[in-house]
C-alpha cells in the first residue's frame, strides 16, 4: 500500500518533534543545574500582581476552572450545567439550594437536616461531612485546609 500524503507529513516531521522534545528536556535540566543558591528545584516564576492578589485572597475563584482542591470532589461529583449524577450529585447550582434537593437519591439524614448550602454550611460540610450530618452516605473524610475550602466554596458560587 502506498502511504498517503498525510502519513508522509507525519513521518517527515517526526525527527523534528524528537529534536524539539530533547531541546526542551535539556533546557529544563540545565535550568536546575544552574541555580546559584544550590537548591535543586527551579526558581518560582514571578506572578503578576493580579495573580498574586487572587492567590492571597482565598475567596477569589475563576468562573471557568475549579480550584485544584476541587479534584477531591470531582472523584464523585460533576459540576456542570449538563452534568450527570455519579457516586454523588451534580454540584452545578448547589450554592444557595436546600440540602438534599434535586434529582439524586440522598440519605435520610441529609434529607432531614434542614440545611441550606451557604458559606458556613458548605465550609462545615467540606471540612467533615460526617460530623455535620451523622448518617450521611457521603464517605469523604473532609478537607482540613480552610483556605482550600474557601476556594471551593467561592468557585461553587460561580457554578450556576
Amino acid at each position: 500500500m502506498v502511504p498517503s500524503c498525510h502519513n508522509e507529513v507525519r513521518v517527515r516531521n517526526f525527527p523534528n518533534l524528537v529534536i524539539a522534545i530533547a531541546l526542551l528536556l535539556g533546557a529544563c535540566s540545565r535550568e536546575q543545574e544552574e541555580h546559584e543558591d544550590g537548591h535543586d528545584e527551579a526558581p518560582a516564576a514571578a506572578e503578576p500582581a493580579s495573580l498574586a492578589t487572587a492567590a492571597a485572597t482565598p475567596a477569589v475563584a475563576s468562573a471557568g476552572m475549579p480550584p485544584a482542591s476541587f479534584g477531591n470532589c470531582a472523584i464523585c461529583h460533576q459540576a456542570a450545567p449538563d452534568g450527570q449524577n455519579g457516586i454523588g450529585p451534580n454540584l452545578w447550582g448547589v450554592y444557595g439550594r436546600k440540602a438534599a434537593t434535586g434529582p439524586y437519591v440522598y440519605s435520610q439524614a441529609l434529607q432531614k437536616s434542614g440545611l441550606t448550602w451557604d458559606d458556613a454550611t458548605l465550609d462545615a460540610w467540606i471540612k467533615s461531612p460526617l460530623t455535620l450530618v451523622p448518617g450521611t452516605k457521603m464517605s469523604f473524610t473532609g478537607l482540613a485546609d480552610p483556605a482550600e475550602r474557601a476556594k471551593i466554596i467561592a468557585w461553587l458560587k460561580t457554578a450556576r
